[in-house]
């Protein structure tokens, strides 16, 4: 369906405003899947949290001009979907990844993150990035690692006298058996 000029101007505003505030881009071929693998494929990144859209790539590089993906606008060739992660940067990334598993038609072209644009092959790593839940988690571990190991070091005293008593206690049962 053919989009008059208001539409085109909408959409490019539209996917602007997104790319303004995305972290990572991943752009997909999508040549040869149905409607419904599409749908499904869209179903997923929204519950991602992840903005996927189809547009041309004449338009598209008019909506990422002036923002951290503007180095992706030239290397956008072919019919391409765009995936913005909105909150975590691997978010995109894994949605495209997991999708590609099942769908062979779905092919990477290109991931940028951080206004670095990197090649199809780099998918995989940063699909690997961990959800901000799990970089949390990591880093609370790394803070609680050396109180863990003062109270494991302080209690160690104690609890060694406390085996040193019950297996002289032992003994002395044995021997007096």
């Amino acid at each position: 369906m053919a989009l008059n000029l208001k539409d085109k101007q909408a959409l490019v505003a539209e996917v602007a405003e997104v790319a303004a505030r995305a972290q990572s881009v991943v752009a997909a071929q999508y040549r040869g899947l149905t409607v419904g693998q599409m749908t499904e494929l869209r179903a997923k990144a929204r519950r991602q949290g992840v903005y996927m859209r189809v547009v041309k790539n004449t338009l598209a590089r008019r909506a990422l001009a002036g923002t951290s993906f503007e180095s992706v606008g030239p290397k956008l060739k072919g019919p391409l979907v765009l995936a913005f992660s909105k909150d975590d940067p691997g978010a995109a990334a894994r949605v495209v990844k997991d999708f590609a598993k099942a769908n062979e038609k779905l092919v990477a072209t290109l991931v940028s993150l951080g206004g670095q644009v990197l090649s199809a092959a780099e998918l995989e790593r940063v699909a690997s990035l961990p959800t901000r839940e799990q970089a949390l988690s990591m880093l609370l571990g790394v803070l609680k690692a050396p109180i863990v190991k003062l109270v494991r070091t302080l209690a160690e005293p104690p609890a060694k006298l406390a085996r040193t008593l019950a297996a002289i206690r032992d003994q002395k049962q044995a021997a007096g058996a």
